[in-house]
């Protein structure tokens, strides 16, 4: 397995500090974020100096109960490509439910959300991860999430479950020590339990993030500094074998580049530590090794159908406000739906970020009060056009100048082709706006 030492999550907010940071030996870049025809300059230049790219994929769903799209795979292959990545990652995970499968509606979470550890579940998520290595043209590695919730009725272990994936179909593990800490605290899941379990020669590479404490509730938020016990499991880890890498993410709440040096620091520290105590037990610095797959059986339908009813009821619990299904922690439910709107709000503003300045103050709670009653179905740029919508729809605007300003935005984005751009109607345009804000 190709060792890729010491790397950080590139983000366009931070691409330059990354450049300039000395021990870098490679990047993730979010795979969604990377259009392969226009690459980010500064992803070309590092790829110049021989930086390793990984793409990271957060929407393919390969937990989900439909089988993985044939167009997002085609998507992600295209981006290893255009990256030159010796390897590509996504997560064990499922972001939309319901559809054809269930004669329901289809729902996007706009989140990661955790998978069942049963054997139906394993059964459909195996096939899956099957098919997608299948159609990719390098290695897939699968990484363990941070969830808020627990399944009822669950008949594996995390460490169990992870063991059996990567037994039966041959895939690389991601795993993140730091989702290690968040369901330790939110689920009482021993990591020191979960890593004695885990096929440690199947990993692929490390993640490192921080997050934060609320009401008993630990937030993976990946914008708060790397806390000391997620730097205590990543030791664990390190002490019972050699990580091919290590990578620090962060998504938000940039700190100055000093800043992320010095958490870097500690991660090299914490691995230190780790080899130590691993030649100390054993003498000898145990590295990973390659496996082979068991053969992978079709999971019948009726058993993706299982599935996909469960987690559509599931899903709509926290996007549409229906009766919580049973066996469920209401109250746990509870906050995830909050954390989910949430996170709409904040990426449809990254999305969209002309909303935020045409709401003011007034854009967080509109949204949420939108997200309350209305489902995302077609991802976030969709979301931005809908929730335009329902604010210019009825006397959600008071403001005759923002509504006006707020419906020039929705209108030249909504229609099948982009407004005109010529001078006069443009300056028509502008006119009209301008004795409306009078």
């Amino acid at each position: 397995m190709e060792r890729l030492g010491t790397g950080i999550g590139w983000r366009p907010e931070i691409a330059d500090a990354v450049e300039r940071m000395p021990g870098i030996d490679w990047v993730e870049a979010v795979a969604e974020n990377v259009c392969p025809g226009h690459l980010p300059e500064s992803l070309v230049r590092l790829r110049e100096r021989g930086v390793t790219v990984i793409p990271h994929g957060v929407s393919l769903g390969l937990g989900g109960a439909e089988r993985p799209d044939a167009g997002r795979l085609a998507a992600l292959a295209e981006r290893v490509e255009a990256l030159g990545s010796p390897l590509v990652t996504e997560h064990i995970a499922f972001v939309r439910a319901g559809g054809a499968l269930t004669a329901s509606p289809l729902l996007e979470a706009g989140h990661l959300l955790p998978v069942p550890r049963t054997r139906d579940a394993l059964d459909v998520l195996c096939e899956n991860v099957r098919i997608a290595q299948d159609a990719l043209p390098v290695p897939l590695a699968v990484e363990n999430i941070a969830a808020l919730i627990s399944w009822p009725g669950e008949e594996m272990t995390e460490g169990q479950f992870l063991y059996e994936l990567a037994d039966r179909t041959g895939v690389r593990l991601l795993i993140d020590v730091a989702n290690l800490h968040t369901n330790h605290v939110n689920r009482g899941e021993d990591p020191a339990k979960a890593l004695a379990e885990l096929p440690l020669e199947a990993i692929a590479y490390v993640h490192v993030a921080g997050g934060f404490e609320r009401d008993g509730v630990w937030h993976d938020s990946h914008a708060h500094p790397v806390p000391q016990p997620v730097l205590d499991v990543l030791t664990d880890l390190a002490s019972r074998v050699s990580p091919p890498g290590v990578l620090l993410e962060r998504d938000e709440n940039f700190p100055e580049p000093a800043e992320l040096e010095r958490e870097l620091g500690a991660i090299r520290g914490a691995l230190e530590k780790g080899a130590a105590e691993r030649t100390a037990q054993s003498g000898t610095p145990a590295t990973g090794s390659s496996r082979e797959a068991a053969p992978v059986q079709e999971a019948p339908e009726p058993v993706r159908q299982r599935l996909g009813l469960a987690q559509a009821a599931l899903l709509s619990a926290l996007v549409a406000g229906t009766p919580v299904p049973e066996g469920f922690d209401r109250v746990r439910l509870g906050v995830q739906a909050r954390a989910l709107a949430g996170k709409r709000a904040d990426v449809v503003a990254k999305v969209a970020p002309e909303l935020p300045v045409i709401l003011g103050d007034g854009y967080r709670p509109a949204f949420l009060g939108y997200a309350h009653g209305h489902p995302m179905t077609g991802g976030y740029r969709r979301d931005a056009l809908d929730f335009a919508g329902y604010v210019l729809t009825g006397d959600r605007c008071e403001d005759e100048g923002v509504r006006a300003e707020l419906r020039e935005w929705w209108l030249e984005r909504s229609g099948p082709a982009p407004r005109s751009r010529r001078p006069a109607v443009r300056l028509a345009r502008a006119t009209r706006r301008v004795l409306l804000r009078r």
